[in-house]
């Protein structure tokens, strides 16, 4: 077992905590300027670091983004995991988290939505924009077969999502709740 001393260890957790900076460095670009405002040159001035060390990092732009997209949809699919995983009901947990996009979660919330639709146009962005809606189409299995049901449940919590973003007053989770259990109801799965 290495030390925390160890300089090859050393080295590691430094890389992994340049890294983590890079990401937020960019993810609080997204947030602010939107995300054609990322470039190696404008994360590494947010993060205070050279362009030259992004680059080592992340060689295009795209591997930058992928892993701030990727950063966020983690935190989301980890939660969502462990809100099926749960012995409660995960409608509760997920419409909370649906909710938070209006309140302490907006900002990431925003750029996760940002980043999302840029993979529209950007394809190596595409796995990492699925993660979300993967594991809340896992969570509708939970409670049905129904293709079209996990479908239609994927494409409410999207469109939640998205109008909670629009709207400039916080979001009511037990009207989310309702939705969502209407959408999906609770079936002897």
């Amino acid at each position: 077992m290495a030390d925390e001393h160890d300089p090859v260890d050393g080295r590691k957790v430094r890389g992994h905590r340049r890294r983590a900076q890079i990401i937020e460095a960019t993810l609080t670009i997204v947030r602010r300027d939107g995300a054609a405002g990322v470039t190696h040159r404008t994360v590494a001035k947010e993060a205070g670091i050279t362009t030259s060390l992004t680059l080592y990092y992340f060689a295009t732009l795209d591997d930058l983004l992928v892993a701030a997209l990727t950063s966020i949809t983690d935190s989301y699919t980890d939660h969502i995991r462990e809100l099926i995983d749960s012995e409660d009901d995960p409608l509760d947990g997920l419409a909370q988290l649906i909710a938070d996009s209006s309140g302490p979660g907006r900002e990431r919330a925003l750029a996760e939505r940002e980043l999302s639709s840029l993979a529209a146009r950007r394809p190596a962005l595409r796995p990492a924009a699925r993660g979300w809606r993967d594991m809340v189409a896992e969570l509708a299995r939970t409670r049905t077969d129904d293709p079209d049901v996990v479908e239609s449940f994927v494409a409410l919590c999207d469109g939640l999502c998205t109008a909670i973003l629009l709207d400039d007053r916080d979001a009511d989770p037990h009207h989310i709740r309702t939705m969502l259990k209407k959408a999906l109801p609770a079936t002897n799965h």
